[in-house]
This record gives C-alpha cells, structure tokens and sequence, in this order.
C-alpha cells in the first residue's frame, strides 16, 4: 500500500483535484485551500462564495465547473506549485470564479515557521541580547 509521504506534493495536489471534483462539478466561484505540514497534504476543501436565498429558502445553482474547467483548474494548481520555495509548512489557496465561460484563479502561497523550532537550531549565545536589543 503506497502512504502519503511517499506521494509527491504535486502528485497529493492531484489526487485532492479528483476528490474535490463532484463538489466543483456543483459550483462556479469559491476558494480551494489546501493545508499543508512537513510537505504532506493535510486538510482541504472548499469554502463556498455565499449561497442565495430568497423566501425563506435557498437557491440552488444547476451549473457549476465543467469537466474542461476542472482539467484546467488543476493545472494551473499543479503549476502554482513551481512558485513554492523552500517551505514546507503552510496553505495554498485557490480562489476561483467562472466568468464568461473561463474558470479563473488567483493562487495565494502562505508559508508558517515554528519559532520553536527556530530556538533549536540556532541556539541563543550569551551576547544575543545585547546586539538585539528591541526596546
């Protein structure tokens, strides 16, 4: 059985696409997020744009990404991944909205650091203080 640290990010990248794709297939705008730790692919999902409602209840939308608009939508995710640096904690996330039959997205890479983990590797020397005095 192959586990998840075996997998490439690119290629768990893909493999989120195909879980998510039902659930795209029902929308037209909203943000994939995808988080990441240690380069494995933890949570993901879909935050939705707000659902309509009108009368006491909401609408529901027949139209949502088609299979085209969801091949390139994963494309241009798997590409976003040439502008990761370095990083291995953080989130990727995805906004994307229809608009004149075109699916757009705009791809925001979010790194995080530990300062803990920070403090481990660069231990704090005698003098530190002084030279780096913020008050």
């Amino acid at each position: 059985m192959l586990k998840t640290e075996q997998l490439s990010l690119a290629r768990q990248l893909d493999l989120v696409f195909r879980e998510l794709r039902e659930e795209l297939s029902g929308v037209t705008s909203g943000i994939v997020f995808v988080q990441i730790r240690n380069d494995l692919v933890g949570k993901f999902g879909i935050r939705h744009n707000p659902l309509t409602g009108r009368s006491g209840t909401f609408l529901e939308k027949e139209e949502g990404l088609t299979p085209e608009q969801h091949a390139s939508f994963r494309l241009m995710a798997l590409e976003s991944l040439k502008f990761k640096r370095r990083w291995t904690h953080g989130e990727i996330s995805f906004e994307f909205a229809v608009k004149q039959g075109i699916v757009m997205v705009d791809a925001v890479l979010e790194s995080n650091y530990n300062m803990a983990n920070l403090m481990i590797r660069y231990p704090r020397s005698a003098g530190a203080d002084a030279d780096h005095n913020c008050g």
